[in-house]
């Protein structure tokens, strides 16, 4: 933990701690800055302080780890009924909205 931020609100003093990212979260941002592994490693290497030689190893084995799996396509979600046309189930959440 680095430090904590007290601040004065009109509900009383609110206290935000403040975390130093890890160095699985520092090169999963990097990855998401550059495809270039020496650049993520040089991000990371920033974010969280250490040298570029102990990042590296870490940085090097969480690339090689294969990304997420993909949503698959929409083409492959669509419903098919056989012979006649196909049917594309869409859904949408309707903003909430705050009473007063």
């Amino acid at each position: 933990m680095l430090a904590k931020k007290k601040t004065q609100n009109r509900y009383g003093q609110r206290v935000t701690r403040v975390d130093a990212p890890t160095l699985e979260e520092a090169i999963a941002a990097a990855q998401g800055l550059t495809d270039d592994i020496e650049g993520q490693i040089e991000i990371a290497s920033q974010l969280i302080g250490m040298p570029e030689d102990e990042v590296r190893p870490v940085a090097l084995k969480l690339s090689a780890r294969p990304a997420r799996p993909e949503r698959p396509p929409i083409a492959d979600r669509v419903l098919d009924r056989g012979e006649g046309a196909k049917v594309i189930v869409v859904e949408r959440r309707r903003p909430r909205i705050v009473a007063r």
